[in-house]
């Protein structure tokens, strides 16, 4: 008897629908009060995963087969970043950018 593949779609909107309840749950015990637009984006976003099974409608706003947008993800994974007390990510700007290389020195004695 073969055995069905495991629904890919499916497992991703569960694994979205955890992510946005642990974060609600870790910012709970761990006291840190969630401003009212997170509190209304992680309860928005869980309600339109369960009801479509994905949290945007606009193709070009992320993958067709994901439950969330790029967006969406980035600032899910900045609440969880506040509510387990980590810094938030600022991506490019603590990086480093390229180095000037130190000036040659030019022998400027020309031999006759």
């Amino acid at each position: 008897m073969k055995s069905k593949l495991p629904d890919r779609k499916a497992a991703a909107r569960r694994a979205a629908l955890r992510a946005l309840a642990k974060a609600k749950r870790t910012a709970d015990k761990a006291g840190v009060t969630l401003s009212e637009w997170e509190d209304e984006f992680l309860g928005s976003v869980a309600e339109r995963v369960k009801t479509y099974g994905r949290a945007f409608g606009d193709p070009e706003k992320g993958d067709p087969n994901a439950p969330l947008s790029v967006m969406q993800a980035v600032k899910l994974k900045q609440i969880a970043a506040k509510a387990t007390g980590e810094k938030p990510d600022r991506g490019a700007k603590s990086r480093r950018g390229f180095r000037p290389r130190p000036a040659r020195q030019i022998d400027t004695e020309i031999e006759e």
